[in-house]
């Protein structure tokens, strides 16, 4: 028998090192060759490795959310024949890549020295016995833990209305006794009264905070950190933008997409763009210069079950509003599923973010850094509006967006969002070329 090392491989791009997001695998699994051992995660991108050989797993090199080198050994396997390690004059070094193997620890044979053990992930606390004779005041059991009374005594409990979960036990492994019955009635209608069923929980979860969404959490105090935000917020009448949409939708041919609301903000946001481009810009605050980009490329921010990614709509520019519709449903397909590319989930240039009908009155969006503008869009409501003689129903939205203040003044900001709110509420607009 031998040992076969595996390191983790170049997962391409040019990145040194990736963040270990889950095993597949424990310390005695039999796996076979192309098993998956592991999952790393670099940028938004998760990668799977495989094995490339049967064996036997004796040693798994890092613990879920460490980052781990590119070219360091993560898993070792006990394999039939020599593996890829030997040892020399009693130390060991790998037959493949000699110049990782020059930095790497010692591989040790199980026979010559003990297995390397990761560290063991911090044990939750142990609920505290309770008392023999705990204060009536709160569940003398720990969660979950079932009462022993004999069936006499769970009968004489029943008939008196007594939840045996708040009845302390003076019998043999805190077994409750008829004596305890008597007790717990004796103390009085006030004690007897507060049994409702309902136990305290003290439990604590610790959660490590891993792959993406630890990337969320970086990128969104990034942006906080950097960005002094300010916060544009204005009522839409989509009363005609509505109508519009439903009229298209009924009329639309059968290869085309249904239309949302999101293609006409993004065509109105390409138009808005065109009067005002420095809304469209990469803020490089280190080196002190704008980029500001012809391409108007949006980010769309989408809720999927592993957290919140932003696939982009590349050139908007250059698209209709069948082929904006087309697009935003194609990237929300594939963020959801997780097969988004790193090319579909970088490269944008301005953001939104919306959360539908969960969107709320406002919000106050971060800005996705090193962006300089991210537009936000609130739930649709149909509320009565003041035209001048009577309130008439209008179905309404706000538009809650945040500015790089740095480099956004707010009157641009307002003029911004005020000409994509003329473009929306006369959405005819949109089409019309200037």
């Amino acid at each position: 028998m031998g040992e076969h090392v595996i390191k983790l491989p170049d997962v391409g791009e040019g990145v040194a090192e990736a963040e270990l997001v889950e095993w597949h695998v424990k310390v005695g699994d039999l796996v076979r060759e192309d098993s998956i051992l592991a999952a790393v995660m670099t940028d938004k991108a998760t990668v799977e490795i495989p094995s490339p050989v049967d064996g036997e797993v004796i040693w798994l090199g890092a613990r879920i959310g460490d980052t781990v080198p590119i070219g360091s050994a993560i898993v070792r396997l006990r394999v039939a024949g020599e593996g890829n390690a030997i040892t020399v004059l009693g130390s060991e070094k790998l037959e493949a890549a000699p110049k990782v193997a020059a930095v790497e620890p010692a591989i040790s044979p199980a026979s010559s020295a003990p297995e390397p053990k990761l560290a063991k992930e911090p044990k939750a606390a142990a609920a505290p016995k309770a008392p023999s004779r705990p204060a009536i005041s709160g569940a003398p059991r720990a969660r979950g833990e079932k009462p022993l009374a004999s069936p006499a005594v769970r009968l004489r409990a029943q008939e008196a209305g007594i939840d045996l979960r708040q009845v302390p036990g003076s019998g043999p492994a805190g077994r409750i006794t008829h004596e305890d019955i008597e007790g717990f009635l004796t103390r009085g209608p006030q004690s007897a009264g507060r049994v409702t069923g309902l136990v305290t929980n003290t439990d604590v979860e610790d959660i490590k905070v891993v792959g993406l969404r630890r990337k969320i959490g970086q990128k969104m105090a990034l942006s906080k950190s950097r960005i002094p935000h300010i916060t544009y917020v204005e009522e839409i009448d989509v009363t005609s933008l509505e109508d519009l949409r439903a009229a298209l939708n009924k009329e639309k041919r059968a290869d085309r997409p249904k239309l949302t609301l999101l293609p006409f903000l993004i065509r109105a946001m390409v138009k808005a763009i065109a009067d005002q481009p420095g809304m469209n810009a990469i803020f490089d605050d280190e080196a002190g210069i704008i980029h500001r980009h012809g391409g108007i490329h949006i980010g769309i921010a989408a809720q999927t079950p592993g957290g919140l990614v932003v696939p982009v709509v590349k050139h908007a520019e250059a698209r209709d509003l069948w082929d904006c519709a087309a697009e935003v449903n194609r990237l929300a397909d594939a963020a959801k599923a997780g097969t988004a590319t790193r090319e579909e989930l970088t490269g944008s240039t301005i953001t939104i973010t919306s959360l539908g009908a969960m969107g709320g009155v406002a919000t106050t969006p971060v800005i996705n850094h090193p962006e300089v503008a991210i537009i936000g869009v609130n739930k649709m409501t149909v509320r009565p509006v003041w035209d001048g003689s009577q309130f008439i129903p209008r179905k309404m939205m706000n538009l809650s967006s945040s500015f790089d203040h740095r480099v956004v003044d707010g009157w641009d900001a307002a003029v911004f969002i005020q000409r994509i709110k003329a473009l929306l509420e006369t959405p005819a607009m949109i089409f019309v070329e200037t």
